[in-house]
């Protein structure tokens, strides 16, 4: 899958003439080949990879709807793309300014003849949208992670350390097919949890909660899913505290939809957490887009004004975090649609004893 055609008919409808690519996640995202190098230059017309000898045959073998153009020292990047930029009489290039390095920005700005123009929002309009295609790959990525969630759901005893799960997490998703993780699995227990994103240690797991939050990268696209777990039986408060985020996340489900701001999807979500008595203890956003990268946007933040597109997908994982004592999160993830959502994460979230 590639998506050289929508980002070719988005360009018509935009003050760009072209838009150069220099980023992995836009260049994945563009072409579908997964490369550490290469540039991709897209006009309304036509599109170019530009790739050195590493990647060469392996491009031409995958890239499609894109010419495959090889640079050496002789041929580099500047003088083929700028042939490109003259055949097709580029004015104004688009240029992702979000991601590329000010040392590149002045060495393109020099030599490259033509106009640059921020394009880092012409892209993110674009991947902020997921098309049924993109969704299915997501929801197969959601069901990697689930089913080796599941499997080292048996493996958890107070004997394995924490950087054992998360190592037989990562080898599970992998043997199911997942070209890598989302991200380093999160996997803390006891007083640990109260750290929302703690790395995992090599120390056992502490009885008490056991947050585990992980995802599986599959053809590129991302999924993420948090559930916390007890080791041994939980204390009236934590079983109060598990409920209220419970409530919490069910009420920001129940309130994201596309066509509103991001911050009335968080707000809905926060004000059960606040209401309950623990305000100021969720101090993240309920929840991020997310796909090539696991985190994009817009976001369900509290300062996120933006309206929610349709098609976005986003996480839902409101939180609250007792420092010295334990912390609760519960994380799914959200299709958005004009009149709601679709949960598209497909595991239980009732607190799962040990």
């Amino acid at each position: 899958m590639n998506k050289i055609k929508d980002i070719q008919n988005a360009l018509k409808n935009s003050e760009l003439d072209a838009m150069l690519i220099t980023g992995e996640s836009n260049r994945r995202y563009a072409t579908g080949f997964r490369s550490t190098a290469g540039k991709v230059l897209i006009t309304g017309e036509d599109a170019y990879f530009f790739i050195d000898s590493r990647y060469i045959e392996a491009a031409e073998e995958h890239v499609r709807d894109c010419t495959v153009l090889m640079v050496d020292s002789r041929n580099d990047y500047i003088k083929q793309i700028n042939e490109k930029l003259r055949d097709h009489n580029i004015a104004d290039l688009g240029f992702e300014d979000g991601i590329m390095t000010l040392r590149d920005y002045n060495r393109f700005s020099e030599k490259l003849e033509t106009k640059l123009v921020p394009g880092t929002d012409f892209m993110t309009g674009l991947r902020s949208s997921k098309s049924p295609e993109e969704l299915e790959i997501m929801i197969k990525a959601q069901r990697i992670a689930e089913d080796s969630f599941n499997h080292v759901l048996g493996l958890i005893t107070t004997d394995v350390t924490e950087t054992e799960i998360a190592a037989e997490l990562t080898y599970q998703m992998k043997l199911r097919g997942a070209e890598d993780c989302s991200f380093d699995p999160i996997i803390v227990s006891g007083e640990h949890s109260s750290i929302p994103h703690g790395e995992a240690e090599n120390i056992k797991l502490k009885k008490g909660f056991l947050i585990m939050d992980f995802g599986a990268k599959y053809k590129g696209y991302c999924s993420d899913t948090t559930r916390t777990l007890c080791i041994g039986e939980p204390t009236d408060e934590m079983r109060k505290v598990y409920d209220i985020v419970y409530e919490a996340q069910a009420t920001g489900i129940a309130a994201a939809r596309a066509g509103v701001p991001g911050k009335e999807i968080d707000k809905a979500a926060r004000d059960v957490i606040d209401n309950a008595g623990y305000k100021g203890t969720f101090g993240h956003s309920f929840g991020h887009s997310l796909g090539i990268d696991i985190h994009e946007e817009p976001n369900a933040s509290p300062d996120e004004e933006r309206l929610m597109p349709e098609g976005a997908v986003i996480s839902a994982e409101p939180g609250i975090y007792l420092k010295g004592k334990f912390g609760v999160r519960i994380e799914d993830v959200l299709y958005l649609t004009e009149n709601g959502n679709r949960n598209i994460t497909n595991l239980r979230k009732d607190l799962i004893i040990l």
